[in-house]
C-alpha cells in the first residue's frame, strides 16, 4: 500500500511542479480584432498589468477576421498549457455560437473562462453632415428615407451590430448594415462620411465623439454614461432598450485548472486596482462587477457567459441573421 502511494506521488510530481512553476516563460494574448478597437484596448490594458504581476512577458497578437473566430480557432489549436490566452468580446464569448451555428470554430464546452475585464456601453453616432441630432431624429429620418441610410459596425455580429439590429427590431426602421473588420477601419469611413450612421464600443470611439469629428446620438446602456453625462441613453427614446458590450479572457478548455485559477486570481486583482478602474472610467467603461468586491472569478465569469449566450441567441434568431 505504501509502495503504491509512493509511486502515485512520484507520477504526480512533474504535473505538480509544472503547476507550481507556472508561468516560467512568455504568455501570448490573442486578439480577434485589429489595433484601435475595444478588444485590442482591453487586451493591452490587462496584458501590461498581468505581465508585471506574473513576472513574465504577456504579448498581444492581433489575429483579426471572422468576427473574432480566427483568433478563437488559433487559441483552440495551440497547446492548452496556459501560455496561449484570448481576449474576447461578447461576439466570441456569446453571440457567435448562435450567429455561426455549426460553422463556429468552438462550442461553449471547448473553452474555459478566466475573467471578465470590463463592461462597456456602445455609442450610436452619425457623420456631422447628416441632419440628425438625436435617436428620435434618426428614427424619423430613417422612416422618411427607408433603405437609404447605411450603418457601420465593427464586425458581423458583436454588440455594436446587434445594438443596431435591436434598434431596427424595436422601431421598424430600415438601415443597410456595412460590417468592417474592427473599429479602426469603420471609424475611418465614418469620419470620411462614407458611413452615415455608426455604432461602436464607447472606449474606441469616445475621443472622436469628444472632438466633434463624429456626432453622438446616444449610448446603448440602460442609463447615461458618466463619461458622457450629457449624452442620452437610447432607452430615453425607446423604453427598455439596452445593448452593452463586454470583454474578457478565455483559454482552451484543456488548460490545467491550476493555471486557470492562478490567472483568474491575478485578473481579479487587476480589475480591483484603483488605477485600472480610473482608466476604465476615462474610457467610458465599467469594471466587471461579478463578485461582492466588484471583481471577477472564472466561476462567476462562466455563469455570466452562459446567460449572455442565451440572451443574445434570442435576439439573433429574431433578427434572422444566422450564418449557418
Amino acid at each position: 500500500m505504501q509502495r503504491r502511494t509512493l509511486i502515485a506521488a512520484l507520477l504526480a510530481a512533474p504535473s505538480l511542479a509544472r503547476a507550481e512553476g507556472y508561468p516560467n516563460r512568455a504568455i501570448r494574448m490573442l486578439c480577434g480584432f485589429p489595433p484601435g478597437g475595444t478588444t485590442d484596448i482591453a487586451a493591452r490594458l490587462v496584458s501590461e498589468r498581468l505581465s508585471a504581476r506574473l513576472g513574465v512577458p504577456v504579448t498581444v497578437e492581433n489575429r483579426p477576421g471572422a468576427t473574432g473566430n480566427i483568433a478563437t480557432e488559433a487559441t483552440l489549436h495551440a497547446e492548452a498549457d496556459g501560455y496561449t490566452l484570448q481576449t474576447i468580446s461578447a461576439a466570441e464569448g456569446a453571440m457567435n455560437y448562435t450567429l455561426f451555428g455549426a460553422r463556429n470554430p468552438s462550442r461553449p464546452e471547448d473553452v474555459v473562462q478566466v475573467g471578465l475585464l470590463m463592461r462597456v456601453p456602445n455609442a450610436i453616432f452619425v457623420h456631422p453632415s447628416l441632419p440628425v441630432h438625436s435617436i428620435a431624429d434618426l428614427i424619423a429620418y430613417a422612416r422618411a428615407h427607408p433603405g437609404q441610410l447605411n450603418f457601420g459596425s465593427t464586425s458581423l455580429g458583436g454588440t455594436p451590430h446587434m445594438a443596431m439590429e435591436l434598434l431596427k427590431l424595436r422601431t421598424g426602421i430600415d438601415l443597410l448594415h456595412v460590417p468592417f473588420r474592427g473599429a479602426g477601419p469603420m471609424l475611418v469611413e465614418a469620419m470620411a462620411g462614407r458611413v452615415q450612421v455608426g455604432c461602436d464600443n464607447l472606449p474606441s470611439v469616445i475621443g472622436h465623439l469628444r472632438d466633434g469629428r463624429l456626432r453622438p446620438l446616444a449610448v446603448t446602456s440602460a442609463q447615461r454614461s458618466p463619461a458622457l453625462p450629457d449624452l442620452p441613453a437610447v432607452a430615453e427614446a425607446v423604453p427598455g432598450f439596452e445593448a452593452t458590450g463586454w470583454f474578457g479572457v478565455q483559454a482552451a478548455a484543456r488548460t490545467p485548472p491550476a493555471h486557470i485559477a492562478r490567472l483568474g486570481a491575478e485578473i481579479d486583482a487587476i480589475t480591483r486596482e484603483q488605477t485600472y478602474r480610473l482608466r476604465l472610467a476615462e474610457l467610458g467603461a465599467d469594471p466587471p462587477g461579478l463578485t461582492a468586491e466588484g471583481g471577477t472569478t472564472p466561476a462567476t465569469y462562466a455563469a455570466f457567459t452562459r446567460a449572455e449566450i442565451g440572451k443574445w441567441g434570442e435576439v439573433i434568431r429574431a433578427s434572422g441573421m444566422r450564418l449557418e
